[in-house]
């Protein structure tokens, strides 16, 4: 496809790269429900996207008609602290936005992949498609939970598939992840009218230019470059 690296853009502070984050994302959201009337959200875990979820929770939108979900999630139920779900509904789900519905990949099953299914499935009736999706990215280049050396790399990072949910076993040797995960595939990215890729430190935009190089077939970062999807890179050097 040979499509260019996005330019990084760099923030001054932790406040201003929040703030600009979170205008992204309620944007396409607003965009998404002039055009449709509802929207789907899509975020990530970790300690990183908490102060701009607390941001967006704050935006004049009609939360009502937006579906909030994750970019992955563990196989541990919302009780647990591992669970994105908990993050997300503590931090983003609350003042306005507490009107969202909110979407959760996890699901009590018998196994992970099981699990996986069902979340497609539910997804799936969703629409089908991401309108804002927030990642962010490990220092071993992961998005999602596209692991390097993960047995389900190929699958998740294939373009030609259908935008599912898939199962990730947890990481042989010491190798991440340590637990089970649920993860959204290369092309539910490839669907989203805005993807907002949020990086803090030196040492991952590092790892991000490293990556953007590398092998669309083994590397999440090249592979969404090499799929088109449409990627604002926004980068604080401390949050």
């Amino acid at each position: 496809m040979g499509e260019a690296a996005p330019a990084i853009e760099s923030f001054a502070d932790g406040e201003a790269w929040a703030a600009a984050c979170a205008v992204r994302l309620t944007d396409a959201l607003s965009a998404a429900l002039a055009e449709t009337g509802k929207a789907v959200f899509a975020g990530s875990g970790g300690s990183t996207p908490a102060p701009i979820y607390r941001r967006m929770a704050r935006a004049d939108l009609d939360w009502s008609r937006i579906a909030v979900t994750l970019i992955d999630e563990r196989y541990v139920p919302e009780t647990s602290p591992e669970s994105n779900a908990a993050l997300l509904k503590q931090t983003l789900l609350t003042g306005p936005a507490a009107a969202a519905r909110f979407v959760p990949l996890f699901h009590p099953a018998v196994t992970v992949d099981r699990a996986a299914a069902l979340a497609a499935h539910v997804l799936a009736a969703e629409g089908g498609k991401l309108d804002a999706v927030l990642l962010g990215m490990g220092e071993d280049g992961h998005i999602c939970s596209m692991f390097p050396n993960s047995p389900t790399l190929k699958t998740l990072l294939a373009p030609a598939l259908k935008p599912t949910v898939l199962g990730v076993p947890h990481g042989r040797d010491g190798a991440a992840p340590g637990l089970e995960r649920l993860t959204i595939n290369l092309p539910y990215l490839m669907t989203a009218r805005r993807v907002v890729l949020a990086l803090t430190g030196a040492a991952k935009r590092a790892v991000f230019e490293r990556e953007a190089a590398g092998d669309p077939a083994t590397q999440p970062i090249a592979a969404l470059i090499a799929a088109g999807v449409p990627l604002d890179v926004l980068w604080t050097e401390k949050a």
